[in-house]
């Protein structure tokens, strides 16, 4: 399904080339695609309940509008590879297989959550699926994900590690820093820039000088970019296909930026009121990811009581998992002594 959004349509290319369409998914792989990005929008959906009701304090920053960037990119990983993202992190954290009511039991602060429920929404790890966290300082998961490239490339395997940031840490110094040293070392990085437009509330337009390039930030240290539809799983998908057949041939690191579009505020205490209404439904009508995926399910022989039933599955899950975090108790106060230092 082609994007009528011009913000999307007009843009998706690669340094120096022609716009890149989507790769064609097999009715197999759009719905796999299609399960888990209704799984991130659900779980999306019900922690933004749960924080209207106080049971998540603290910040929650939703996903909702970018799944199918997350999405995408595990299609194009293996086992090994390591994922490192920002505070909005939920997403990222269901897609690499985390089970949904430990990320739920985490948001709500008890001790059956991923950090013991010592980190919320915004910190939390699983070693076990390679994901090293969300992090609230804006921009400090970048050096981080190239310390896992490094890590990968002393180590001798062909792991790639994915560091996620937004269009507003993309102007943070060390970003820069990471990427010479990256480029320096050959580093098997693929650097993700999320780009919903807004940072916090501010158009990148507004903040940023050459906005429409973000991809190119690397051309200088000899790093290729490409620009995405951010909206459309399967152009992600094939993006980071080839990202990632870069990394492993040791050709060094590579920069996505995938446009994208958040329906929500920057976190739940924004009322996102520096946009339109109109604009949000506009782009929920014409570039909503699931809806694309959706229609060419049903293109292809799906009929809509089958993605009823995914749908219903899917809430039970979610329900099940905030049943789970309001239930499971919190932390005894001895784990505030707990973890402090890692041991090997």
């Amino acid at each position: 399904m082609a994007v009528k959004s011009a913000y999307i349509a007009k843009k998706a290319t690669k340094a120096g080339g022609k716009p890149e369409s989507g790769s064609s998914f097999t009715a197999e792989e759009d719905l796999d695609a299609y399960k888990a990005m209704l799984l991130i929008r659900r779980f999306e959906e019900k922690a933004g309940q749960l924080y209207g009701m106080g049971f998540i304090g603290g910040f929650c920053h939703l996903y909702i509008g970018q799944e199918a960037v997350v999405v995408g990119m595990q299609m194009a990983l293996k086992e090994g590879d390591q994922v490192i993202t920002s505070y909005r992190d939920h997403g990222h954290m269901l897609a690499t297989g985390m089970d949904p009511k430990g990320v739920m039991a985490e948001l709500t602060g008890r001790r059956s959550g991923y950090s013991r429920g010592k980190g919320g929404s915004m910190h939390m790890f699983s070693r076990e699926r390679q994901f090293f966290g969300g992090h609230g300082i804006v921009g400090a998961q970048v050096p981080l994900g190239a310390g896992l490239a490094f890590a990968n490339r002393y180590r001798g395997n062909d792991n790639v590690s994915v560091t996620y940031f937004g269009e507003g840490a993309a102007n943070q110094g060390q970003v820069y820093e990471t990427f010479n040293m990256a480029s320096l070392w050959k580093l098997p990085a693929i650097f993700v820039i999320e780009n919903n437009r807004y940072a916090m509330g501010t158009a990148i337009s507004r903040a940023s000088a050459k906005s429409e390039e973000l991809y190119n930030r690397g051309s200088v240290f000899g790093i290729p970019g490409e620009q995405v539809d951010g909206m459309d799983v399967r152009a992600v998908k094939a993006a980071g296909d080839q990202a990632v057949a870069h990394c492993r041939a040791g050709h060094g690191p590579y920069i996505l930026e995938m446009l994208t579009y958040r329906y929500r505020g920057h976190s739940m205490s924004d009322p996102a009121k520096y946009r339109a209404k109109e604009e949000v439904q506009k782009m929920r009508e014409e570039a909503d990811p699931i809806e694309q995926v959706k229609k060419r399910l049903l293109e292809s022989g799906a009929t809509e009581e089958e993605l009823k039933k995914i749908d219903q599955d899917i809430r039970a899950i979610v329900l099940e998992a905030a049943e789970f975090a309001q239930s499971d108790p919190e932390p005894d106060p001895s784990e505030l002594w707990t973890d402090v230092y890692v041991t090997a």
